[in-house]
């Protein structure tokens, strides 16, 4: 194990896409939260030194820069941290100010994860995001002002109504923050979400496939234009600055979960992930008790660790190694797969001995990647 989740699931404000695991308003909860972090440190197993610690959630940047900066140490402390450990932070800009994040850097983290989204005060409105293009824009002068040299911004394209000539524009003033990594995704409507019902209701009328297409190549084009390289579906970087930690679960790496709601994965054998019920509560009793909070959620086959190995590293522009997966499987992608790949065409290909797909088979990837499933 070599690299650590926390999740912190607070948030001032649930946004209306969202479906992970948060509680709005609870900051009384929140003030007790690090000490519960810090004790599922205690409790968990060994392993280490720490590549990558990423801090999600919810909203992350309301945990006070000192137990951000307490919980690393505990960690550190459990399990070492490689001399170039990466650790990465989410933030909400409407959370922040210039001392918290020289707060945050001083405590160690080095990545900043900003949930930018929109810098359109009118999409960030539809959004239900809680901060104004003027706060992001301050965010990201703060954060390197105190040193953060590290800095991802999110993007959401493919919005209700989005034109060609709005998306031009949102990248344009997202490339005026220079960000060293952009994470873009389109807007999808997930189950017993608000936008999910208005959606049903015929209340949000969202692109359909050509447009999306056309939008997901506008941000393609746009960033590979300035220098980044789109090394994943939804996420691009300047050279070097690709997120460690979520490589690491593209490439099926073993990783702790941490928190109410975290989820975990081990790859002994073919595999086994585990998750923590989303229940404060109940996160808090088991701790209470000194017991594993987390329950086993899958525990894979041959068949099954193969087809999740090419889902997720089919998603990057790396790929999948074919000796690597002969030699982990005792057969390679087409021997394995034969139909699959012929339904995938020229869509995926195998070039200097890796299956990678091309941006349009990127673009049907759930529709593609079935195959293998």
């Amino acid at each position: 194990m070599a690299s650590l989740y926390l999740h912190v699931p607070f948030c001032r404000k649930k946004c209306p896409y969202c479906d992970f695991f948060s509680l709005p308003g609870h900051l009384r909860s929140l003030e007790a939260y690090p000490a519960l972090l810090m004790r599922h440190l205690d409790l968990a197993g060994g392993g280490g030194p720490l590549d990558t610690v990423f801090f999600g959630g919810g909203t992350p940047s309301l945990l006070a820069p000192e137990a951000v900066g307490e919980i690393l140490s505990r960690a550190e402390d459990r399990f070492g941290f490689a001399a170039d450990v990466e650790i990465s932070l989410e933030a909400n800009p409407g959370t922040l100010t210039a001392a918290t994040l020289a707060g945050y850097r001083a405590a160690g983290v080095n990545r900043l994860s900003l949930g930018v989204q929109s810098l359109d005060p009118m999409n960030l409105k539809l959004l239900g995001r809680i901060h104004s293009p003027e706060e992001a824009r301050n965010a990201v002068d703060w954060a390197r002002k105190a040193g953060f040299a590290n800095l991802s911004c999110d993007l959401m394209f493919a919005l209700p109504g989005q034109t060609a000539t709005a998306l031009r524009a949102e990248l344009d003033r997202l490339l005026e923050l220079s960000p060293d990594h952009v994470s873009a995704y389109g807007l999808t409507v997930e189950e017993e979400t608000p936008f999910y019902h208005l959606h049903r209701s015929g209340g949000l009328d969202l692109p359909d496939e050509d447009r999306y297409a056309e939008l997901f190549r506008i941000v393609d084009k746009r960033l590979a234009g300035e220098g980044f390289g789109h090394y994943e579906i939804s996420n691009y970087a300047r050279p070097g600055r690709e997120c460690r930690h979520n490589l690491m679960y593209w490439r099926r790496r073993s990783f702790l979960g941490i928190g109410a709601g975290a989820h975990s994965f081990c790859g002994r054998d073919w595999g086994e992930r585990r998750s923590i019920p989303a229940d404060l509560n109940r996160y808090a009793d088991s701790l209470a008790r000194a017991e594993d909070p987390a329950e086993t959620l899958e525990t894979f086959d041959r068949r099954g660790a193969m087809a999740e190995t090419l889902y997720l590293g089919l998603r990057t522009a790396e790929g999948v190694d074919d000796r690597e997966f002969r030699r982990r499987f005792g057969a390679g992608v087409a021997e394995a797969f034969p139909e699959a790949v012929r339904r995938a065409g020229e869509r995926l290909a195998l070039r200097d001995g890796r299956w990678r797909m091309d941006l349009a088979g990127w673009l049907l990837f759930d529709h593609l990647i079935s195959g293998f499933l």
